[in-house]
């Protein structure tokens, strides 16, 4: 079969396809992929994949700004090429936005099938799975899910246990021999191996002090003789600029200067990065790299972490990490200086040395592991294993995963007994609101559909609504509340189908409940 996967999306999505791609590779497919044009060279690094069709999004919106005709037909000779080189038999669209989905529509043959994101032949979304809505809604609230984006890619796309683990290409002998020049040329003699550094992030606020970078870079140097690599894009050199004017020991700037297939020989003859939440951790983690990642303001490792077993993820122990999508810091960003070099450069020494972790004070410190549910999860190594938020995130996993895959999750966790007694009364008390509000909903809609009265169906939108409102009262639950939202708007005027909808949700609160008697 041919499956053609379409992720337009930023490099560090297209390098977290992997497990897909790997997935359906071991199922005997032919695997095909569309991804932006400016990252087709970054498909070089995807093992398995077979054919590369790059999309020129760019090269579209210009010439429908010149002549929407010049758009059309550029977008019809594309579509044709790929219908001509890789006829598909599964279309898996694994980008929500109303480009893609049209795109995606476009491409699925009369008998084909399409996983993931489209539309439907009135252009109204339709996605083919409850995991499909969660990895939408989990996009604007990364800090509400807990599950890693390369798991919810899998199961969007369809696979269970297939493909999970993200093991890139690795370079060439060619490659690897040229960014061996491109370190050698600045390498000191008395260096003892390379210690990659990406200061860059997608956002200030997500990356830590370059003055932190400098610290730890001649704390490396002078006990352990690793010298600093600088990696970057050339819209970065100003923190490259920064570093070098303070530190005070040899450095290799490697920023703006290699493609990403030269990166990534760099980054496989280097003993390990630091770095923030970015494109390059994952290719690090997918080049079997080992990597001390830090995550800042809306970053946590539980979602976008490397997916790969044994690496190190810190975040800030404050009570407001991770921070909410568009809220204003009102602490002044002071999560970024809490990660101290102190801390970083104790666990890249752990992470070399294998030897045991000592927890220094304010920071959370994981290591990532594969789960017994094949997920990727993190291990505690700064004892924060038993926080109300880890205990919570496990609680999560347990039950979001049965309700996703159409399960239910028989018994309970154990975890909730172990919170602190506040929150687990502010969990139970929402759970319970939301149900019964749930069975309140369920009979006012089998009313209405034996007597579909103006007044039943008043009632039976205000008690949805009200759902809704209950759970985005709370922060453990919120993003619930817009998935059951997102699903609800998906079954439009069809009331059985919302019904059937009300019992999945009426069944996992009472499972969630459980936890909490």
């Amino acid at each position: 079969m041919n499956v053609l996967i379409i992720n337009l999306t930023r490099f560090g999505d297209l390098i977290q396809t992997q497990p897909v791609v790997s997935g359906y590779k071991s199922l005997g497919h032919t695997v095909g992929l569309v991804c932006l044009k400016n990252f087709a060279s970054a498909a070089t690094l995807l093992d398995g994949v077979d054919a590369v069709f790059p999309f020129p999004g760019a090269g579209l919106l210009s010439k429908l700004d010149e002549d929407w005709r010049l758009a059309v037909k550029d977008a019809t000779e594309f579509k044709a090429n790929i219908l001509t080189e890789f006829f598909p038999d599964r279309v898996v669209n694994l980008t929500p936005s109303v480009s893609s989905r049209l795109l995606t529509y476009d491409l699925v043959p009369e008998n084909g099938e399409v996983v993931g994101f489209t539309v439907d032949e009135f252009g109204f979304n339709a996605d083919t799975s409850a995991w499909a809505a969660f990895l939408q809604m989990a996009g604007g609230n990364r800090g509400a899910s807990p599950f890693n984006i390369c798991d919810i890619f899998r199961r969007t796309a369809g696979l269970k246990d297939e493909g999970n683990s993200l093991v890139l290409a690795q370079p060439d002998t060619e490659t690897l021999a040229r960014a061996g020049e491109l370190l050698g040329a600045q390498a000191p003699a008395d260096g003892k191996g390379f210690l990659a550094l990406q200061m860059g992030a997608s956002e200030d606020r997500r990356r830590w002090p370059v003055e932190n970078f400098v610290q730890l870079a001649q704390t490396v140097w002078e006990q352990d003789k690793l010298v600093p690599v600088l990696l970057g894009t050339k819209g970065e050199l100003e923190l490259g600029e920064r570093f070098l004017a303070q530190v005070d020991c040899p450095s290799v700037n490697l920023m703006g200067t290699t493609s990403l297939t030269e990166l990534a020989g760099v980054l496989c003859q280097c003993e390990a990065l630091v770095t923030n939440d970015t494109g390059t951790m994952h290719l690090a983690a997918g080049l079997g790299v080992r990597l001390c990642a830090i995550f800042l303001a809306t970053a946590q490792p539980w979602d976008t972490g490397p997916y790969r077993a044994g690496n190190i993820c810190l975040e800030p122990d404050m009570a407001c990490h991770p921070c909410e999508f568009g809220k204003t810091c009102p602490n002044e960003h002071a999560c970024r200086q809490s990660v101290t070099p102190e801390a970083l450069y104790s666990s890249l020494t752990s992470l070399l040395t294998e030897k045991e972790y000592t927890p220094l004070a304010g920071v959370r410190v994981w290591q990532t592991r594969v789960g017994d549910d094949g997920f990727m999860e993190l291990s505690s190594l700064s004892g924060h294993d038993t926080s109300d938020r880890a205990l919570w995130i496990g609680i999560q996993r347990a039950h979001y995963l049965r309700f996703l895959d159409g399960d239910i999750f028989d018994g309970t966790t154990g975890l909730a007994e172990k919170m602190s007694q506040d929150v687990r009364d502010e969990i139970s008390k929402t759970l319970t609101s939301a149900h019964d509000m749930l069975f309140l909903l369920s009979q006012q809609g089998m009313l209405l559909a034996r007597n579909p009265r103006p007044q039943a169906k008043t009632k039976f939108l205000a008690s949805w609504q009200r759902i809704q409102n209950i759970l985005a009262s709370s922060s453990h639950l919120n993003v619930l509340g817009l998935l059951w939202m997102f699903e609800s708007q998906r079954g439009g005027e069809n009331l059985d189908s919302l019904l059937s909808m009300t019992e999945r949700y009426r069944v996992l609160f009472s499972s969630l409940m459980g936890e909490f008697v």
